[in-house]
């Protein structure tokens, strides 16, 4: 099975794979959360999703870093559309480490280190195949980041 075969639902519980919410696309996959100094960096994230269109952005909200995404799906999806604009697709809310690592994730992972924080980025190819790993600190205004978009 393909990483992009894989189950996701979108935050609303729409049930799909991950092929649905890249549509095709090369795409950046961060997992999320709305009360997290970083989280202002979904403004950089909408303003990818919207000026990069041959990329899609995909949010997995996670509420395994501090407790900071611990809102309902309603609540996460009111709080990225009024504060941050955010257009881009949104999965259901998930773990990315742990015994209860989502799927996607354990494929993302592999053998590589536990995420460490909310905002780890992952750049993968339209077909899923290339991989590509980011940490936290990094954002879409890195020259790394824009560089690895620009190669796919």
């Amino acid at each position: 099975m393909s990483l992009l075969d894989l189950p996701i639902a979108t935050l609303d519980g729409t049930p799909g794979t991950l092929a649905d919410l890249t549509g095709g696309k090369p795409a950046l996959l961060v997992n999320v959360a709305s009360k997290c100094g970083l989280t202002p960096q979904y403004s950089g994230l909408e303003e990818l999703a919207r000026t990069n269109p041959d990329v899609a952005v995909v949010g997995f909200p996670c509420n395994q870093f501090g407790g900071q995404e611990p809102g309902s799906a309603e609540e996460i999806a009111e709080f990225c559309s009024a504060t941050y604009g955010v257009t881009f697709p949104m999965s259901e809310k998930i773990d990315v480490n742990g015994p209860g690592r989502h799927p996607i994730y354990q494929a993302l992972v592999g053998d590589g280190p536990d995420i460490a924080w909310n905002f780890g980025k992952f750049l993968i190819s339209a077909d899923g195949t290339h991989v590509q790993r980011f940490e936290p600190g990094v954002t879409t205004a890195d020259a790394e980041l824009i560089d690895a978009i620009a190669a796919l």
